[in-house]
């Protein structure tokens, strides 16, 4: 039976703490070590169930068919597996930027998973909410388990890490990155040699991706230059978003006030837990 109350579900964004490309498969995609961690920005999903056996959207995205909107294929993929006449009206609060390699649009797909498995009472474990969603994008996974993780494979295999939560400026340069154009580069880093999980997590921290995306986009160049100077500095996923970490977020929020009127930043919090797993141990 359908569970009617409508709730508000957070979609959080992530960081790529560090990226390496250790290969390329015979089938195109890379082989990775990425590790994860959730920050407090989020965007937020209105779920209203319905019996109306129809999944509708608001408010429409400029540019974007309904079809192709993360959000609705991750619902349609869902539905499959209950009544037909389960539906849910879905209101999407934005406030992650889009191809800024925060994680934005996989956030908002297992945001979607999981809240409509809870209001359909579909009771699917998360486990085989994963197996859905890495369908639909290789980084929905530690979306739906919501825990701080080192990522390996094309993005799918998964082990928890517990990074300290540190305080970050997130920088969001005026341009937006293809992920696949980044991939298909023909000089972009992709031998970096596989490491252990201990190994990564006392090494400097590198993107692999960074080179590349600061040559091609002298506006990310521009970006880190200028934060580099006040804290370690280095781009999430394949950009365009740009993050500096400090041990407070005073001091996050002391460059943030010095940031010049061409950029577009804000201080957030790392997170190991996501808030979305902490509405979901409200509503057991």
């Amino acid at each position: 039976m359908t569970k009617t109350e409508t709730i508000r579900w957070p979609a959080p964004a992530k960081l790529n703490l560090f990226l390496y490309i250790t290969g390329r498969r015979e089938d195109g995609y890379h082989e990775l070590q990425t590790l994860f961690q959730f920050i407090d920005r989020c965007d937020y999903l209105t779920v209203t169930p319905n019996l109306s056996g129809k999944i509708t959207l608001s408010p429409d995205i400029e540019g974007l068919p309904l079809e192709n909107n993360l959000i609705y294929k991750a619902a349609m993929r869902l539905k499959a597996h209950t009544a037909e006449i389960n539906g849910a009206h879905i209101n999407l609060e934005k406030n992650l930027p889009m191809g800024g390699g925060l994680g934005g649009g996989s956030s908002d797909a297992a945001t979607t998973l999981t809240a409509l498995n809870y209001h359909w009472n579909v009771n699917f474990t998360k486990n085989k909410l994963a197996e859905i969603g890495v369908s639909l994008g290789a980084d929905i996974p530690v979306f739906i388990f919501g825990q701080a993780a080192i990522a390996e494979g094309i993005g799918e295999k998964l082990s928890p890490a517990s990074p300290a939560e540190q305080s970050y400026l997130i920088a969001v340069p005026d341009c937006h990155i293809s992920t696949a154009a980044v991939f298909r580069a023909s000089d972009l880093i992709r031998n970096t040699k596989k490491r252990t999980h201990l190994q990564l997590i006392n090494q400097n921290w590198l993107n692999d991706c960074q080179p590349y995306v600061k040559k091609k986009y002298p506006k990310v160049a521009k970006v880190i230059q200028w934060l580099v100077e006040y804290a370690p500095t280095q781009l999430t996923g394949t950009g365009a978003c740009v993050f500096s970490t400090f041990n407070s977020i005073h001091e996050a929020k002391i460059v943030l006030n010095n940031t010049p009127d061409w950029l577009a930043a804000f201080t957030a919090k790392g997170l190991n837990n996501s808030p979305l797993n902490e509405l979901l141990a409200t509503l057991k």
